[in-house]
């Protein structure tokens, strides 16, 4: 008998955790979850599920790790993956709109374009698509990498935030 292969399915992990397995449920998925682990049970012999950081999803399915996940298109573009994006759905962990990233300096800054960062500093989540943004605006500027909450860094440590 022909062994049969699972499909590896990577699910994001965090915010975004309840809002996807709504959706999966919605789909028809019953996928059961161990607070002390990342690989849930579901009800279809077929599948298995990973919950994975949702900036780390596009770059397991490059790889060859996952066969599939659901992640945010702008992690596919910062991590540079080469995946192939199938569908788009219209939810976050807070509404049905898309995430918008954008670039934030404090009220009193006077930088009020994106021109006015030459020679500044920006922190962010996303390095590469905020230096490709940098890039189309001819504008140069250093780029650091920052986890979370990363409004705090700005006027103390940095210029910008994105």
């Amino acid at each position: 008998m022909k062994e049969s292969k699972k499909l590896l399915f990577g699910l994001p992990k965090g915010s975004l955790q309840d809002p996807t397995l709504a959706r999966m449920d919605k789909a028809g998925f019953k996928i059961a979850i161990s607070s002390r682990s990342y690989i849930p049970t579901v009800d279809d012999d077929e599948l298995e599920i990973r919950l994975i950081r949702a900036q780390e999803i596009s770059r397991y399915v490059d790889h060859g790790y996952l066969d599939c996940g659901i992640t945010g298109h702008d992690w596919v573009c910062e991590n540079q993956s080469i995946v192939k994006e199938v569908a788009e759905f219209r939810f976050s962990r807070a509404t049905n709109r898309p995430s918008r990233w954008v670039l934030a300096v404090p009220e009193e800054s006077p930088v009020k374009s994106v021109h006015d960062l030459e020679g500044k500093t920006i922190a962010t989540e996303v390095v590469q698509i905020t230096r490709a943004y940098l890039e189309r605006h001819n504008v140069k500027a250093t780029v650091e990498f920052s986890w979370g909450a990363t409004e705090f860094k700005a006027h103390e440590l940095v210029d910008a935030i994105r």
